[in-house]
């Protein structure tokens, strides 16, 4: 169907002995990115479910991506479910991973995928009504534009970041580009984040993309183009059991289509990134008052007690969908 949009959505249960007798035979060295808040689970998945079908009703299919294990509670006969199983899609010369990189840029593989959806990690939810026009303008991703500067850290994640532009800037000449996509690069939807792009527009080279943490509306064809290309290093990368410093991630695809200026203005209130910390009082407030159309609850372990916040935020969804979805049993 020309103008189906499904959702995909990755989850693990990192609680799972049997997915951790074999993440035990593959235990990393000291190089790469193997912290407990890669895997830990909040137990709020079902309110991901609820949020969908109160919010996006008008979805083709949900993909929903598992290394095998299943919520207890998921409604498997849903007729809008897909379960797909790393095995199902991700080549097998890949598997086992313990990193999100190879489940996310093998997701074009999945069989029976639209061309177009819309991509979710399972901190990101839908707090208010959403279309489709929300994510798709025609063929075309909505997306939020904002330059930025790889700034060079001690942390797992900036490596990851910095092969993610150097990639692009192989393929992109940012002055000409410039040219093109001006009015979608400097947008009035973008609000006073457009005074960061002015800044950085004397550089001759991308310096870096703001990351919204929110999720993505893609397009299959440009997973297969990015293959295409960059097939060396993506390979590489989907051969690391865990996360790398030598990786490039999702979002090298997503700076793809804005380096190329295929996507459609958003506005950078549609949704929001809330870290979790020890004082969430604006991110209960934003999702009981749907301050924003989506929202990330991101997990840093910028907390004292995992367990008092885990149970504060499943309060907080609790209290805005309390009736079960049609996905649950």
């Amino acid at each position: 169907m020309q103008d189906r949009i499904d959702f995909v959505i990755i989850w693990v249960d990192g609680n799972d002995p049997a997915w951790q007798a074999q993440k035990r035979q593959y235990r990393p060295d000291v190089q790469v990115d193997d912290r407990q808040i890669r895997y830990q689970d909040w137990d709020n998945l079902q309110y991901w479910f609820r949020g969908v079908e109160r919010f996006a009703p008008w979805v083709s299919k949900i993909h929903f991506v598992t290394w095998g294990h299943l919520p207890p509670w998921l409604n498997t006969e849903h007729p809008k479910l897909n379960i797909v199983r790393h095995e199902d899609y991700i080549p097998q010369e890949y598997l086992p991973t313990f990193s999100s990189h190879p489940i996310e840029l093998n997701l074009h593989r999945i069989q029976d995928l639209s061309e177009k959806f819309v991509y979710f990690n399972d901190d990101m939810f839908l707090t208010a009504p959403v279309k489709p026009e929300d994510f798709f303008h025609g063929d075309t991703p909505c997306d939020t534009y904002r330059a930025n500067v790889v700034v060079p850290l001690d942390d797992k994640f900036t490596p990851i970041l910095f092969n993610n532009v150097k990639v692009i800037n192989r393929h992109f000449h940012k002055r000409a580009a410039l040219k093109q996509n001006f009015s979608k690069w400097v947008n009035f939807k973008y609000g006073s984040q457009n005074l960061i792009t002015l800044a950085l527009m004397p550089w001759r080279e991308f310096t870096g993309f703001h990351d919204e943490h929110l999720p993505n509306a893609f397009q299959k064809s440009l997973f297969e183009t990015v293959w295409q290309q960059e097939g060396e290093i993506l390979d590489a990368t989907c051969r690391h059991k865990f996360r790398d410093e030598e990786d490039v991630s999702q979002y090298l695809m997503r700076y793809w289509r804005l380096a190329q200026g295929d996507f459609a203005p958003r506005s950078h209130k549609f949704g929001k990134l809330f870290v979790v910390s020890n004082d969430n009082q604006d991110l209960f407030e934003s999702i009981l008052k749907r301050r924003y159309h989506m929202v990330c609850c991101n997990d840093t372990g910028a907390y004292e007690d995992f367990e008092l916040q885990k149970r504060r935020l499943q309060e907080v969804f609790q209290q805005a969908f309390p009736e079960k979805s049609s996905f649950e049993r």
